[in-house]
């Protein structure tokens, strides 16, 4: 009798060690909720903010704040896109985004060409620079990346190519302290910009991505050589139909 009562009691846990899986297991349900919990906010923000500029335009960006701290002022108008030049549209997306219209938010070759080339751009889409510009900031860093590359998607799924466009237009630097093609043809060409023609459109194009080292006013033999490059493109996305899923 008295070994079989000592076996049992050896079989028996003792308390501390049952106290200790039951703790453990609490912390670790614990964790998945708060962990759970903050990944549905998350994406709940993502969606709501996402959802928010297909109706509301964006009031200010990181980049734009920045630069009116570091310039004291802006020069900014915002302007939809049914009053800008059709012209002035093609080119930014012949400029930086050809493909504008044939992809999901990526696009998979010219990144693939830009990492084999060592570029530093990486193959930014229209649609990944709109992410950058309205809801994140500026830099290289691998979290702003990684929500870039979230917000993305999402971005082309609910706001409509023509949308991306539109607002890519209006908060695009185009000039040290110049944000938006309207601030941009009425400081350079001192008209509005549905007035804009297509050489305007190229030389205000050709200054991206680089529009405090690039002029339009003064341009060197660079920027004039990318603006008859830009000019082409725009005439071929237009002809090929590569320019259809953003005009009426």
């Amino acid at each position: 009798m008295a070994s079989k009562t000592s076996s049992a009691r050896k079989k028996k846990p003792s308390a501390k060690t049952g106290g200790k899986t039951r703790k453990q297991r609490s912390l670790k349900g614990w964790l998945w909720f708060v962990a759970t919990r903050a990944v549905l906010v998350a994406v709940g923000l993502a969606l709501f903010v996402v959802l928010l500029y297909t109706v509301v335009n964006p009031p200010i960006t990181h980049t734009i704040w920045a630069e009116q701290r570091r310039l004291g002022s802006v020069e900014r108008e915002w302007v939809a896109i049914e009053d800008v030049a059709p012209e002035m549209a093609r080119a930014v997306v012949a400029a930086e985004d050809a493909n504008f219209c044939l992809h999901w938010g990526f696009d998979v070759e010219a990144i693939r060409k830009a990492w084999d080339a060592g570029a530093a751009r990486g193959g930014s889409t229209i649609s990944q620079q709109v992410v950058k510009n309205v809801y994140l900031w500026q830099g290289r860093s691998w979290i702003r990346k990684a929500l870039e590359a979230g917000l993305t998607p999402l971005v082309e799924v609910i706001w409509s190519k023509r949308r991306i466009v539109e607002v890519y237009l209006n908060v695009a630097e185009m000039g040290d302290g110049v944000f938006g093609v309207a601030a941009a043809s009425e400081r350079y060409f001192d008209r509005a910009p549905d007035k804009l023609t297509a050489q305007q459109a190229s030389l205000i194009a050709a200054i991206l991505p680089n529009p405090r080292e690039r002029s339009v006013t003064q341009p060197s033999s660079f920027v004039r050589k990318r603006a008859a490059s830009v000019r082409e493109g725009a005439a071929t996305i237009r002809a090929d139909g590569r320019a259809a899923c953003f005009e009426d």
